[in-house]
């Protein structure tokens, strides 16, 4: 199950307020703040917002 348009216009990024989006593979959100850039992982449909289960994206 994919995440709908409307949950990702409410979501922000825990660490810096910034604006998440889907990667194109789905497998987590990615924050669009160039200094942060925290993937959220997506498991079972559902995002983890928690900071402690981001991964840094290069």
């Amino acid at each position: 199950m994919p995440v709908s348009p409307e949950l990702l216009e409410v979501l922000r990024c825990p660490k810096c307020k910034s604006k998440v989006e889907l990667k194109s593979d789905g497998s987590g959100l990615k924050c669009l703040n160039p200094e942060c850039r925290l993937v959220y992982p997506i498991k079972d449909g559902i995002p983890v917002m928690l900071i402690e289960e981001a991964k840094v994206e290069e």
